[in-house]
Order: structure tokens, then sequence, then C-alpha cells
């Protein structure tokens, strides 16, 4: 005999009804805002995953006068795992923010998923494209890392004013590699460099010859490398074994301590473009970000060492910035685990104005999702294994 329980005998009273939704509501509710990270702590990109999970372990667990809980999960440098994160992040812990991926195609395979379940996300990867252009699937997103056009600019007006002339480019075979050379081939012509080789490489390639051999006999005055993380490491290797004396450029997806041990003296005389944080020392007191950028690298090198400090993790720090900045107008109106806080904190974010990050000033808009001007990036060489402020 089968046994079904009714309610039938549940009071029709409108006011009953409006209490019984609201006990629901509450329940589905948590007192705590939650954010669910994503990172890659292992695989092709852990150099950069790693600083930023020692920088997720840093962040305040109090904001707006509410608990904060993190939720990190590694995605191995895979976009397939990014999305499996992302789905359980958001379905079953019921995260208010997403906060990933290390590397653009991870980034941009979460971005779909913020999108679907209308969750605001900071990424903390490099692409423009993640941001740009906006759309109803971008408007969920935000962005604390400089934009490779802004990168860009800066190392082709840096090539013009050393003389370089011809350009030769090697990138990741990926989304990461692809936006790179779309804005070389951008900025190079408007600085009178010609563009005279493009090649490609995969993250886990172990051998980049023939690119590097294609590179050296079209001869260019100067070659951009855009890879990130110590697999960066591996063309520019190849060129010094092959003796090219060109100047080289390397992307600000290389700026940590395992790329220059991994690259060691091949690496010298090497021109990066960077966030200001990551030479905070050495910057002017006139630099408004100076104080912001020293606070986290003071606070991460007595948690991990002298030297250990990288541009990923304050990456991650200022996703932590902007959600504080933004959890001060979201909770007044509506309660973390809700439909309605999510959309009053991705409202919050895009309304945020002159707030200092380590790695810029972020001033944000509909149409302006990362906020950041040419206030964030500073040129730096390479020299004697450290990283060397270029006025």
């Amino acid at each position: 005999m089968t046994r079904t329980t009714c309610f039938n005998f549940l009071p029709k009273s409108p006011k009953i009804l409006l209490l019984v939704a609201a006990l629901g509501a509450a329940f589905n509710a948590h007192a705590q805002i939650k954010v669910g990270v994503s990172i890659s702590t292992t695989g092709p990109a852990a150099s950069l995953g790693i600083p930023e999970k020692n920088t997720i372990a840093l962040l305040p667990n109090e904001i707006a006068g509410q608990k904060v809980q993190y939720i990190v999960l590694d995605d191995a440098s895979d976009a397939t795992q990014a999305v499996k994160n992302a789905r359980k992040l958001v379905s079953e812990d019921k995260v208010d923010l997403l906060i990933g991926s290390s590397v653009t195609p991870t980034s941009l395979a979460m971005l779909e998923v913020a999108a679907e379940t209308e969750t605001p996300m900071i990424t903390i990867a490099g692409a423009a494209r993640i941001v740009e252009p906006m759309d109803a699937k971008r408007r969920w997103v935000f962005k604390t890392t400089q934009h490779d056009g802004q990168m860009a600019a800066a190392i082709t007006q840096h090539m013009s004013n050393s003389g370089v002339k011809t350009m030769g480019f090697i990138g990741f075979a990926d989304a990461y590699g692809e936006g790179w050379y779309a804005e070389a081939a951008k900025y190079a012509p408007a600085r009178k460099i010609k563009l005279v080789a493009n090649e490609r490489y995969a993250r886990t390639d172990t051998s980049v010859t023939g690119q590097i051999l294609k590179l050296m006999s079209a001869n260019p005055d100067a070659i951009l490398i855009a890879g990130s993380g110590t697999p960066a490491a591996l063309p520019q290797k190849a060129l010094r074994e092959r003796g090219y004396k060109g100047k080289i450029y390397q992307t600000h997806g290389v700026a940590n301590s395992d790329f220059l041990r991994v690259c060691g003296a091949d690496c010298e005389g090497t021109f990066v473009p960077v966030g200001p944080m990551l030479v905070a020392n050495q910057l002017p007191d006139s630099n408004p970000i100076k104080k912001t950028a020293l606070t986290y690298v003071n606070k991460y090198t007595a948690a991990h060492g002298k030297d250990s400090v990288s541009t990923f993790g304050g990456h991650a720090w200022d996703a932590s910035i902007l959600l504080a900045e933004a959890a001060k107008t979201a909770v007044p109106k509506a309660k973390p685990g809700t439909k309605e806080f999510r959309a009053a904190l991705r409202d919050s974010l895009e309304g945020l104005k002159n707030v200092p990050a380590s790695h810029g000033v972020f001033n944000m808009s509909p149409t302006n999702h990362q906020g950041m001007d040419q206030r964030s990036q500073v040129m730096v060489k390479i020299e004697k294994g450290a990283w060397k402020y270029v006025p």
C-alpha cells in the first residue's frame, strides 16, 4: 500500500502564505558572503595559480559587516575543468561571486557559466576579449588585470623609442596568443614597426626549434613572446641558444619568480610591461598606486618570504578589494545567498569609481568592466635575475 502525505490542512490565509514564502527565502539565503574561486594550481599555468591561491589565504574574512567564505578549486589549467568548477561553485556551494581563472582560455569558459546563472565574476586573466565587447554575457564579468592592448601599446612604444623597425612574434596557440597577436598587429604599424614573422606553440610543447628558425630567418630587430608562466621561457631559451642578438620582449604573463628561475640567464636584458605592484618599492612616492601595492607586497612577503611576490597574486588581491568596495552598497540592498544580492553586487561593481588597488586605480562603467588606465603599467628590464624599473 502506497502512503501519500497531503498538506491540505494548511491555512489558506494570504498572510500565512507570505510568511511561508519569506521563511523559504530566508532558508535559501546564507548569513555570509560566499566566494567561489577556480584557479590553476596545477598544469601549465601553475606558476600563476599557486601565488593566487596563496593570496586568497590572506584575504579578509569579513567585509561590509558580513563574514566571507572562500571556496578554492583547482582547474588544472583546463577549460573543461574550469566549467565544472564554476558549475559546482554556483549550483552546490551557492556562491555569490566567482573569481577566476588564472589564464584566458579557462576564464572564457567560466564566463559562460557566470552569464547563464547570473553570477558576478571577477577574472584575473589577461585578454581584453574576456570583457570586450560588452554584451549580455560579459555584463556579468569584471577584470583586475591589464588588457593585452594596454601592454601591447607600451611594448610597441618602447620598441619605437629604441629604434626597432621590424618585429617577430611567437605566442601560445590559444586565445592568449591570438589576442596578443591581434593587439600587436594593431599597435605595431602605428609605431611604424613592421611585423615580419608570426609563429605559435602549445603551452605543453617541449621544443620550438622549427618556429625559432623561422623567426630568425626573418631577422627582426625585436621579438615579442606572448606566453604566460614558465612555458613562456621555452622560446626565449631557444632564441638565446640559437644566438639571437636582437631585443626580446615578454608579456605581463611572465611576471613572477618562477619564470625568472626557469628562464635563468637567458632572460637577461628582456623587457616586460608589468603592473606597478611588482616593483612597488622602486616607484616614486608620487605614484598613486604605490601605497596600496606595498600593503599587499608586505603582507605576502611576510607570509611567504623575500622575493616571493608575483603580479598574479596581486590580481587576486585586487579582486578582493573590488568585492569589498562593491559589498558596501550591495549588502544593504539584499541578503547574501540570493539572486537579488548577486544582481546588486554586479551593479555595485559596475559603479565603482577611483578605487586604488595594487595594480591600478579602478573606474568601472556599463561599457568598461576593467576600468584601468595607463597608470596600471610600468616597463621593467630583467637584470641579474630581478625586475628593474625603467622610468
